[in-house]
């Protein structure tokens, strides 16, 4: 049963020991959430929103939440230019905790309301790319999670091998997913800062002065990491008539340019979100979850009949400089800066590379008599029974081999 506002007013009091509390009213979309939540009302006029998880799953995320928000400091806020809640007390409550942060105020859009063109999708895609910009500093500094390319590539493995067992996924599913699976040219990335599975909700939106969308903010950062960006893209999959703006604005907008393989993945990732509700159903023993978890498969298998989810997949280019040049720089600098250059001068004796000064250099075989008589006659008399110094080792030869609206938001997050 939902907590009262009363109830809401005292676990906040309880993070905000110092605050007086001169309001409490109700934050929610009417359905059943992951959290009690209310706006606080505390002098000043400011309103700040205190939150309430309801199942062991919901705290575990306020407690990365935490971490997270912690982790963003003042320069990685101004940075990406728009606001994230800032965290103002928590305390243990009722078995659980309480989290009170600051209060975004502003709109959301569904994905599959999200128009194409100049707008709500290019605002999005850009505040996305800047928050993968982020300095990896901020997540590693915080001590929150780091997963490679490999390590994405293998959780999905086993998510693969939990809903093979389970028989309830149509087999033209399971060859897409295992064969996206073992494509390298996917798992071919740069791990980057990311929210680990935002939606489109998670942006706060409000209208510039020009009438404009802008991001004001973003939401959800319980899921704070290094690690696959396409994670953040995967909702665009809901948003048909957005998705190519999100995409060229996400592009245009980040410093470095995109893997080739980001949309793919990102498909990928939303399919794959039918895989996580079956296991979760298998997990918590809900049989009514699984049966719905294997009506919305079927029904996505029917609906992929003929499309081919690595169809527009780029191949590999072996001409392709720019991957020779990638290739470069993962070569280790102080291999490269330890070769030996010794040879790389013409500044040594020419005579001190004769190491048998004695020898005669000489591969044809010893002359008779006669035919040193008939080279006699024919030409110039060459006396080959001379030493000869041997040819000088090229320098190649010597080097070593380098190898973030006027109605209130409700701040929970779409699982609500």
């Amino acid at each position: 049963m939902a907590r009262s506002l009363l109830t809401l007013a005292a676990a906040a009091s309880a993070a905000l020991p110092d605050v007086e509390i001169q309001g409490v009213r109700q934050l929610t979309t009417g359905t059943t959430g992951r959290y009690d939540a209310a706006l606080v009302s505390v002098p000043g006029g400011e309103d700040l929103v205190a939150r309430v998880p309801t199942s062991p799953d919901a705290l575990a995320d306020v407690e990365s939440e935490l971490i997270a928000l912690r982790a963003l400091t003042a320069g990685a806020r101004e940075i990406m230019g728009f606001d994230a809640p800032e965290l103002r007390g928590t305390a243990p409550f009722d078995d659980t905790r309480v989290i009170v942060t600051s209060y975004l105020r502003g709109y959301h859009v569904e994905a599959s309301h999200i128009p194409a063109g100049r707008g709500v999708a290019d605002a999005i895609g850009r505040a996305l790319a800047r928050i993968h910009d982020l300095p990896q500093s901020v997540v590693r500094g915080a001590g929150l999670p780091v997963r490679s390319p490999a390590d994405a590539r293998a959780d999905l493995e086993r998510l693969l091998d939990a809903v093979g067992r389970s028989g309830r996924v149509p087999v033209r599913l399971m060859v897409r997913w295992r064969e996206a699976v073992e494509d390298d040219r996917l798992w071919d990335y740069d791990a980057r800062v990311v929210l680990g599975g935002t939606q489109s909700t998670s942006f706060v939106l409000r209208d510039s002065p020009d009438g404009t969308p802008e991001v004001a903010g973003v939401l959800d950062w319980q899921g704070l990491s290094i690690g696959d960006p396409a994670l953040d893209l995967h909702w665009s999959a809901g948003a048909p008539d957005a998705v190519d703006d999100i995409f060229a604005a996400y592009a245009a907008a980040s410093v470095r340019a995109p893997d080739r393989a980001l949309r793919v993945r990102a498909r990928l990732h939303a399919e794959l979100e039918f895989a996580r509700w079956l296991v979760h159903g298998i997990e918590t023993h809900r049989p009514d979850i699984v049966d719905d978890a294997a009506d919305l498969m079927d029904s996505l298998s029917a609906g992929l009949a003929g499309d081919a989810l690595l169809a527009d997949l780029p191949h590999r280019d072996r001409g392709d400089m720019s991957e020779a040049i990638a290739i470069l720089d993962r070569v280790p600098r102080d291999v490269r800066a330890g070769a030996d250059t010794s040879m790389h001068t013409d500044a040594f004796n020419p005579a001190d590379l004769s190491l048998h000064t004695e020898e005669v250099w000489d591969s044809a075989p010893p002359r008779t008599a006669s035919e040193r008589a008939s080279a006699d006659a024919s030409t110039e008399a060459v006396d080959v029974t001379q030493p000869v110094a041997p040819a000088r080792p090229s320098a190649e030869a010597d080097a070593t081999d380098p190898s973030d609206a006027t109605q209130p938001v409700d701040l929970r997050d779409d699982r609500s």
